[in-house]
């Protein structure tokens, strides 16, 4: 299936920094181009086959969009180079260049690796925009407009277990959609 642009729209509404419902702030998006939330949405079986293949805390924030807590997870002070894949597929997300400390105890990020990665979309309560992982349609986190201005003014604010981390020249593994 051919891309979609998803527009987000601008959102006014009170977002959480971090990603916990702790202090608010306000933020907007931009029009992205991704695969639709349709294409990205997991069948049963591809749940049942993910929940069979996942730990028990990367299916419940993958695909009951859970939260891992702040500071303590795999990421969040990883300084090392390389690329950020899918826990699900393996499918490249993001890149230590675009990996940056915002003292939220996530990993945070300016930007996915590519636009077909990601798809943003707005929560079902409406106060943030989420990360769905694009080749699982698995939850990752969500995005704000707080991030380094000289740098686009995104955080890609992640939960580290739904993501794994391949150090820079080891070879990316291939990407496995569940089917």
């Amino acid at each position: 299936m051919q891309y979609l642009s998803v527009l987000i729209g601008i959102i006014s509404s009170a977002a959480l920094l971090g990603c916990s419902y702790e202090d608010r702030q306000t933020f907007t998006l931009v029009e992205t181009q991704a695969p639709s939330i349709a294409t990205t949405q997991p069948s049963a079986e591809q749940l049942a086959a993910y929940k069979a293949t996942l730990s028990a805390d990367t299916y419940h924030i993958m695909f009951e969009s859970g939260t891992e807590p702040p500071f303590r997870n795999a990421y969040h002070d990883n300084h090392a180079d390389g690329t950020y894949v899918s826990a699900a597929t393996g499918a490249p997300l993001f890149s230590s260049d675009d990996k940056y400390d915002s003292n939220t105890g996530w990993p945070s990020f300016t930007k996915a690796i590519n636009e077909g990665a990601v798809v943003l979309k707005t929560d079902p309560d409406g106060d943030r925009v989420e990360v769905i992982d694009a080749s699982s349609g698995g939850h990752l986190g969500h995005v704000f407009d707080d991030g380094p201005t000289d740098r686009g003014g995104k955080r890609y604010c992640m939960n580290s277990a739904a993501m794994k981390f391949v150090p820079k020249g080891e070879k990316l593994p291939t990407t496995q959609p569940v089917k």
